[in-house]
């Protein structure tokens, strides 16, 4: 594998450099003194950002897109050989990484990076961590997987001690990294287009946790299913969290205000408990307020420094994010697209003032709804009306046989009100005609749902 030295910049050429992640190493780039340029199949706000920064961005995946003096092409995991410019890259000889190897590569120039991983929960998880990091003015360099206020983007170039990142388990990505601190939020049946089953994504998960050195730590959640998994595989020691008594750094007493945001008082191994009151929603995020409390008292960041970072997060964008309101109907967006995320996702809406709960989802990848059928039309039925728009591809072109209709019809046998609607301006139309004052509408899914609760709001 092609390393680099980041003594010596060079020109690095990114191949999807729009995506979230790939605009954060490109960045970090950009501040050590790299040339940088690259492309992307569509415009965005991010480019804008690069394109600021003198970085030069080609729109479309062309071959004539590999200029000479390019010395290293960066690509994603969607970008396959048949891709025209890695294919033009290949031929010419460049040297060639792919993301998570880029990412790999940069930990290793940090004293303590640590990697956030699990089925869901990362990009929280990690604004959280960030927001302990910064309110302790440690200087962390984080890459994080969505906007964060806090920072203005995804990515803060700080000093060489700590380095904070997602760690995605897609495509076995993670595999590449150099981790100091682990920590697995949670394991769940996903990504099926590329793992085989649930005990192939453990395996993968376990082989994460033994990338850590001797003196490196794990911080897992101890509800975990199969736990023993890792305590007997990996050699680095565990830090355990969860709700309840029996773990390293546990949470009791969880009361929930008005709007649904909740408190509760936070133990860590044989210290003092210490109260945490949190500004986001849900059950699901004292888990991760957990697993970032673990970490920061790992790393002896003061209590003071913790209780403030948490209450100061307000969460990061498409996370339970509110949009505004439209004739009192409050509208929500969400990432949700997997069914315990969905699940946490409407428990927390159950707990915010509402009258009715409108839910559009946009189910993302065929192999992810056929996998994952009944599971969709069990979490989504805890709506009160659900509305489904076409399946987002991402990636996939075979339908395999499976549909949005076909989701709204099994929901519809549970006895909820369904509806498919084939564009987002029916659904537009019929969301304004129908919800009422006091409603929520929330757009849910990793696609471009987002833009349906956007296009009501300035109706």
């Amino acid at each position: 594998m092609y390393k680099i030295n980041f003594k010596e910049p060079i020109h690095v050429h990114f191949i999807g450099i729009g995506g979230i992640s790939m605009s954060g190493l490109a960045e970090i780039l950009l501040k050590e003194n790299f040339t940088i340029s690259g492309s992307d199949n569509q415009d965005s706000s991010l480019l804008d950002e690069l394109r600021r920064k003198n970085v030069q961005i080609d729109i479309g995946q062309k071959a004539s897109n590999i200029r000479e003096g390019i010395d290293l092409v960066v690509y994603t995991a969607a970008v396959h050989e048949d891709n025209e410019e890695y294919a033009a890259a290949k031929n010419k000889g460049l040297p060639m990484l792919s993301r998570a190897e880029l990412l790999g590569q940069l930990m290793e120039n940090y004293d303590v990076p640590i990697a956030v991983a699990g089925t869901h929960g990362k990009t929280t998880t990690t604004s959280m961590l960030s927001h302990i990091l910064l309110e302790g003015e440690k200087d962390p360099t984080i890459s994080v997987g969505g906007i964060l206020p806090s920072i203005n983007g995804n990515i803060k170039v700080g000093g060489n001690n700590l380095f904070l990142t997602e760690a995605c388990e897609y495509t076995n990505s993670f595999l590449h990294f150099f981790p100091k601190i682990s920590i697995i939020l949670n394991i769940d049946e996903d990504h099926l287009d590329f793992f085989k089953d649930l005990d192939d994504i453990y395996q993968s998960f376990l082989a994460f946790s033994k990338l850590l050195p001797e003196d490196g730590t794990l911080v897992i959640n101890g509800d975990i299913e199969g736990l023993s998994l890792f305590t007997g595989n990996v050699s680095a020691p565990l830090l355990t969290y969860g709700i309840g008594e029996g773990y390293d750094c546990y949470a009791k007493n969880i009361v929930f205000d008005s709007m649904g945001c909740p408190s509760f008082d936070a133990y860590y191994k044989d210290e003092a408990p210490k109260h945490i009151t949190l500004s986001v929603h849900g059950e699901h995020n004292v888990g991760n307020a957990l697993a970032s409390i673990a970490t920061a008292r790992l790393i002896d960041t003061p209590w003071n420094e913790i209780q403030k970072g948490l209450t100061s997060f307000t969460g990061t964008n498409r996370r339970f994010e509110k949009k505004g309101e439209r004739n009192g109907v409050t509208i929500i967006d969400d990432y949700a697209h997997h069914p315990t995320e969905i699940k946490a996702t409407l428990k927390a809406a159950n707990a915010y003032p509402h009258r009715e709960i409108w839910c559009i989802f946009q189910p993302h990848t065929y192999s992810r709804t056929k996998a994952l059928f009944q599971e969709f039309a069990d979490t989504l039925s805890l709506s009160d009306h659900i509305i489904l728009t076409k399946i987002y591809a991402a990636r996939e072109t075979d339908t395999l046989g499976v549909s949005s209709e076909d989701l709204a019809e099994q929901i519809k046998k549970k006895g909820k009100n369904a509806y498919y609607f084939e564009t987002f301006e029916e659904i537009e139309n019929f969301c304004i005609e129908n919800c009422k004052k006091g409603d929520m509408l929330i757009t849910m899914g990793a696609g471009n749902v987002v833009t349906i609760g956007e296009s009501i709001l300035n109706h």
